[in-house]
């Protein structure tokens, strides 16, 4: 039997005796009715979402993306109320303390100065429901928990990692500075995996009353954990301490580790053994050439360290890496870099008033001419439509947050369509018509096209 007819047998087979049969569907499947699925969104400021919601209709400038634009909106121009999903959300503004916001998913569920009020941004959560709801079809609950920086060699610090230990580096810095070598040991233990903790005690805790968050829930449909999504690790790749050897080779091992245990401890106290689990690598700046040279070692081998559990056998079909690198606007990048020249050029004339070698009107002049020249009024209406933060924030631009939602909600996806084909597959195993190194790939070509790698 060639390759084309086996595979032809193995689909018809998988479609009208094998599937009912491996995956019988309960009695409120038969009724229409699926499950509810659950999906955790975590990490820290750039999870939070820090894109002005006045920056969205720069998505619609792109001939690429303006497709997105039109889903995030409804037919009256509104922005869309997400059908069937909803989301709570655990964070906290400057200074305030954590706080729940609740509602059917639309934008608003970004970063907030009152944790239960609208705060005019999004984050990736707005894309990824709407692509997630758009391919599942059924009731979604968005958990999404993040709080800005936080880092995950002590904040999110998972159980398994134990108590964090100061190195040799640290330990001079803090004598070096005089403090008492035992009570930054206190502090440090007590800060320690406190965000891990709060957010796994959030999802338990929305999963324990579920119709308070998601009103028309039914519990005769059941739930189910659909996915994880950890976005996060500035504080991490700007940690010089923690990390003396950033930026050499193996200089992030250590991050690596710790969110390999992370995943394996999430999955453990969620009880949710095989839950896809997505990585958002960290790639604010875009392509590591488009990075400043003294940068691009400790963004690339972090991006590297990031990624890198999605390669551990262990974790093979079950967790995948997402880069964010490409989802940087290039356009607003370049006015950035005009706009950073002319700041620094800024920065040079305010030293020369303050040693007394020109005066202010002389530097009002002196800007104009140097404003006039770096930049164009173009470029400040483009800025102006599609940025509203900082580079660390991708920005502040919705096109990148659009994005990097709809590449998660791919990749959760993608995971959930290759455990399928994995226990398929293990089932077949023994079918000698069947084998599992000629078919693997092109099922899953069939189950999921356009997303088999």
């Amino acid at each position: 039997m060639n390759k084309k007819l086996k595979t032809s047998v193995l689909s018809l087979l998988m479609s009208t005796v094998f599937l009912p049969v491996l995956f019988p569907m309960p009695a409120f499947a038969q009724s229409n009715s699926k499950p509810l699925k659950v999906f955790i969104l975590a990490g820290q400021s750039n999870m939070q979402g820090q894109a002005d919601i006045s920056t969205i209709d720069y998505i619609g400038d792109d001939p690429k993306t303006a497709p997105m634009l039109l889903e995030m909106r409804d037919n009256n121009g509104r922005y869309r109320l997400v059908k069937d999903t909803w989301i709570s959300y655990l964070t906290h503004g400057r200074g305030t303390p954590n706080g729940e916001g609740i509602g059917q998913l639309t934008v608003g569920f970004g970063a907030r100065k009152d944790p239960a009020k609208d705060g005019g941004k999004i984050g990736p959560e707005f894309t990824f429901g709407i692509y997630m709801q758009k391919s599942l079809k059924q009731p979604i609950l968005i958990i999404k928990t993040a709080w800005g920086g936080k880092s995950l060699h002590t904040d999110f610090r998972p159980p398994s990692a134990g108590p964090y230990e100061f190195n040799e580096s640290e330990i001079v810095s803090i004598k070096k500075r005089g403090l008492n070598l035992e009570e930054e040991r206190a502090k440090k233990k007590a800060a320690t995996g406190v965000y891990y903790r709060l957010m796994v005690e959030h999802v338990k805790y929305v999963l324990s009353d579920i119709k308070r968050v998601y009103p028309d829930y039914d519990e005769n449909q059941g739930y189910k954990i659909g996915g994880f999504v950890w976005f996060q690790g500035w504080n991490d790749v700007v940690n010089s301490g923690v990390y003396p050897r950033r930026g050499q080779p193996g200089g992030y091992d250590k991050y690596s580790e710790w969110l390999a245990m992370l995943i394996r401890d999430v999955r453990r106290d969620l009880r949710a053994p095989n839950m896809p689990f997505v990585i958002g690598v960290l790639g604010t700046n875009g392509p590591i050439e488009n990075i400043e040279k003294r940068y691009r070692a400790i963004h690339g081998t972090f991006r590297q360290a990031m990624a890198a559990p999605a390669d551990l056998p262990e974790f093979k079909g079950n967790v995948i890496a997402v880069h964010t690198a490409p989802y940087w606007d290039m356009v607003l990048d370049g006015i950035a870099k005009k706009r950073g020249l002319l700041n620094q050029r800024k920065r040079s004339l305010e030293n020369r008033i303050k040693q007394g070698e020109v005066t202010g009107d002389e530097v009002a002049n002196e800007l104009a001419e140097i404003e006039a020249e770096l930049t164009s009024p173009e470029d400040s209406a483009l800025w102006k439509r599609g940025a509203s933060n900082a580079a660390y924030h991708y920005l502040g631009c919705a096109k990148t947050m659009a994005l990097i939602g709809k590449g998660f909600a791919e990749a959760v996806l993608e995971l959930q369509v290759r455990q399928l084909l994995h226990s398929l597959l293990r089932y077949f195993d023994s079918v000698a018509f069947a084998p599992k190194t000629e078919l693997d790939g092109e099922l899953l070509d069939r189950l999921h096209p356009g997303n088999a790698q």
